[in-house]
C-alpha cells in the first residue's frame, strides 16, 4: 500500500512538473512579446529579456495609427459574418441529416464530409479566376464565401455528431404541439446543442482570425487586408521598428485570447461531446 502511494506521489509530481514546463513554454513567448511592445529599439536590442525602463503606450498607439485599426476592423467584420454564416448553415445541414428523413441522407453526408479532403491550395488558381470573372476579387464577399465554404464540412461534421444522440422524443413532442421544422430546429434542437455550437464558434473564430493564405491571395488593397496580412505588411514597411511590430501582434492576439478564456469551459465540454459521439 505504501509502495503504491509512493508511486502515485511520484506520478503526480511528474505530471505537475510537465504541466508547469508546458505553461512556461506557452506563456513565456507571449509575455516576452507584450513586454517588448513597451520598449524602445535601443532597449530591445540592448537587453531583450529585461523589463522596460519606461512603461508607455506609444508603441501601441503608433501601431494602431499605422494601419492596425483598419486591419482589426476588417478582421472583426469578416470573422463575425463568416462565423454566423458557417454555424447557421452547418447546423441546418446537420439537422436535416440527422432529424429529417431525406432521400440518400448517407450519400449527402459523405459528399459534405468529402469537403474535408479538399486542400485550399489546390483550388487557389480556379478560385482566383472565378472570383475575378464574378467581380468578387479583392472584396469582402470573397473572404466571406471562402471562409464559410471551406469550414462548412468540418463544422457540419461536429454538429451532426452531437445531434445524432439527441432523443427523438423531443422532435415528436414538438410535432404533436404543432411546431414546424423551423420552430423545432430554432427553439428546441439548437438550444440543446449549445455546448457544441459554442465550440464550433470558437474554432471558426480562431480559423478566420488567423487565416493567411486566402486573405493574402484574394485581397490586394490595404483597405481589405486582415490582421495576419496587415501585420506582415507592417513588418515589411517598419521592420526595423520591432517594438511597434510587437505591439501590433499583441493587439491582434488579445481579442482571441480573451474570447477563449471566457468560453473555455463550454469549448472543452462541447468539443469532447461532439468528437466523443
Amino acid at each position: 500500500m505504501t509502495r503504491l502511494a509512493f508511486t502515485g506521489a511520484i506520478g503526480r509530481v511528474f505530471m505537475w512538473t510537465f504541466l508547469l514546463c508546458l505553461v512556461v513554454v506557452v506563456v513565456y513567448p507571449l509575455t516576452w512579446m507584450v513586454l517588448n511592445g513597451f520598449k524602445s529599439n535601443a532597449e530591445l536590442f540592448g537587453n531583450p529579456f529585461a523589463l522596460p525602463l519606461q512603461w508607455g503606450w506609444d508603441n501601441y498607439a503608433d501601431a494602431w495609427n499605422r494601419g492596425v485599426s483598419n486591419y482589426l476592423t476588417t478582421s472583426i467584420l469578416v470573422t463575425v459574418t463568416s462565423t454566423i454564416a458557417t454555424v447557421f448553415i452547418s447546423a441546418w445541414a446537420a439537422y436535416g441529416l440527422t432529424r429529417v428523413e431525406i432521400p440518400w441522407s448517407r450519400t449527402w453526408s459523405t459528399v459534405i464530409l468529402g469537403g474535408l479532403m479538399l486542400a485550399p491550395t489546390v483550388a487557389l488558381v480556379p478560385l482566383v479566376k472565378m472570383f475575378q470573372a464574378m467581380g468578387l476579387y479583392n472584396t469582402f464577399w470573397a473572404l466571406l464565401i471562402l471562409y464559410t465554404a471551406f469550414r462548412i464540412p468540418f463544422t457540419t461534421f461536429l454538429i451532426r455528431a452531437y445531434m445524432i444522440d439527441l432523443p427523438r422524443e423531443v422532435d415528436e413532442a414538438a410535432e404533436v404541439d404543432g411546431a414546424s421544422r423551423w420552430t423545432s430546429f430554432w427553439r428546441i434542437i439548437l438550444p440543446m446543442c449549445r455546448p457544441i455550437i459554442i465550440s464550433v464558434v470558437i474554432l471558426h473564430i480562431l480559423f478566420a482570425w488567423n487565416e493567411y493564405l486566402f486573405a493574402m491571395v484574394f485581397t490586394s488593397g490595404t483597405d481589405m487586408q486582415t490582421l495576419p496580412v496587415g501585420l506582415t505588411s507592417l513588418m515589411s514597411k517598419h521592420g526595423t521598428d520591432y517594438p511597434v511590430v510587437f505591439a501590433g501582434m499583441v493587439i491582434a492576439a488579445l481579442p482571441v485570447v480573451v474570447l477563449f478564456f471566457a468560453c473555455q469551459r463550454y469549448f472543452v465540454k462541447g468539443l469532447a461531446d461532439g468528437i466523443g459521439k
